[in-house]
């Protein structure tokens, strides 16, 4: 029988709803960040550089990009033999098929595939934080303290503690209570979503939960456990983590990498980050262009102005235009004489020559004020924004547009256009 110290399982099927646009055609996981990589690929390169070498990989909604990333893991020494990384969609049973309902009732389908490497430990990870932590340093903390389950933690403002799972602790660090999005709060140490359990531990709760509807772990799983009398620690973490679940959070994470002393360090040589790459020539600059604070991806051609913003590989940007404090994925074309300011452009997007995104005052948005409420332009991956054009503040755009889908010329602050047959 194979023999793993420590798997990880890693919950990468959300749609990140929140994300508007942005999660049409992909999972959040999917999701372009930091000019080359994919938010994926910060858990994952956390578990090769933990020496965490095998990884199920659970797929839901839209996996088809994030399938053709992950691949057979090869970017992150995951193409192994025994272990490496599996993708693990629901699948078809006999009598019937069973989405996943909730993230405990994901691992519970999945037990056959962790009973095959029989682990001491399973890390319980979700696919869509920024950060980079050592699963091993928290593993060594949960051996020293003979937990049951570990939950890593870090504090968060008070104002904001109502958002999260929140643990109580005693003063060696052993969990009191939890309190899953309280209105009262008794601590501001906010649950990361990262776990380790005891394999035994784990295994008895999900199959004791296994008919619980939409079994999740913050809801069903931590609870349960603490009625058994598990022992439960928490590890506290100090370094960067960012919840990239809405547009403004996903934009200002871009944002602050281009700062001259980024909090978030992409290129550190002894904790990297590594994604899927294509071969792809290097990024040119034109005489015309002009480049101020940006991350630019390879195989990129630069002729107009681009300043504090973060562009993919294969980007154009057409002469006389002005890119600031920006988002621009992987084959997007900006056309001539274009302004762009404070948008998120997703990947094969058209923009034409002389149109302009950003101008104008908020105005609340009429597709959904709970996902679109920042000054933000949204623009979905393929869309098509014609010449000559302009778009508002706090907007969204899915299709290819026509100059009539812009009544005077104009999107207007709050507005969007979802052409037929798309999703927004």
């Amino acid at each position: 029988m194979i023999k793993k110290k420590m798997i990880a399982m890693l919950l990468a099927g959300g749609q990140g709803s929140r994300l508007g646009v942005l999660t049409s055609e992909v999972a959040k996981p999917a999701v372009s960040f930091g000019g080359k990589y994919r938010i994926i690929d910060f858990p994952l390169s956390n578990c090769v550089n933990s020496g965490v070498d095998t990884v199920g990989v659970l797929t839901q909604y839209r996996p088809l990009q994030l399938n053709k990333h992950i691949g057979i893991g090869i970017p992150w020494d995951l193409d192994r033999r025994v272990g490496g990384v599996s993708v693990l969609p629901p699948y078809e049973k006999t009598g019937d098929t069973e989405w996943y309902t909730g993230t405990a009732n994901a691992i519970y389908q999945n037990l056959e595939f962790m009973e095959r490497y029989n682990p001491d430990y399973v890390l319980i990870l979700s696919g869509d934080h920024i950060y980079k932590m050592d699963y091993e340093e928290m593993l060594s903390e949960h051996k020293k303290k003979g937990a049951d389950v570990s939950i890593a933690s870090m504090p968060v403002p008070w104002e904001e503690a109502s958002r999260f799972g929140i643990v109580v602790t005693d003063e060696n660090r052993r969990i009191t209570a939890f309190q899953e999005k309280p209105k009262e709060p008794k601590s501001n140490l906010a649950s990361m979503g990262i776990y380790i359990f005891d394999w035994p531990v784990l295994k008895e709760a999900l199959i004791t939960l296994k008919d619980v509807p939409e079994c999740d772990f913050g809801k069903h799983i931590i609870p349960y456990c603490f009625d058994q009398q598990k022992k439960l620690y928490t590890y506290e973490f100090t370094g960067y983590w960012k919840d990239v679940g809405t547009l403004s959070s996903y934009w200002e994470a871009n944002m602050e990498l281009v700062e001259l002393v980024p909090d978030f360090n992409l290129y550190e040589e002894y904790w990297k980050i590594y994604t899927e790459t294509d071969s792809m020539l290097p990024e040119y600059m034109a005489p015309s262009s002009s480049v101020e604070k940006c991350i630019i991806g390879g195989g990129s051609e630069i002729y107009g102005t681009v300043k504090h913003s973060v562009l993919g590989s294969n980007v154009i940007v057409g002469e006389g235009s002005v890119i600031e404090d920006s988002i621009v994925m992987a084959g997007a074309q900006i056309g001539r004489n274009v302004k762009i300011r404070k948008a998120i452009i997703a990947e094969n997007a058209v923009i034409g020559d002389g149109s302009v995104l950003g101008e104008g005052k908020f105005a609340e948005s009429k597709l959904d004020k709970r996902v679109y409420c920042a000054e933000l332009v949204t623009v979905a991956a393929d869309s098509v924004i014609p010449a000559g054009v302009s778009v508002g503040l706090n907007t969204a755009i899915v299709g290819a547009t026509e100059a009539s889908d812009y009544p005077g010329g104009r999107l207007e602050d709050g507005g969007f256009i979802v052409k037929a047959g798309e999703k927004a």
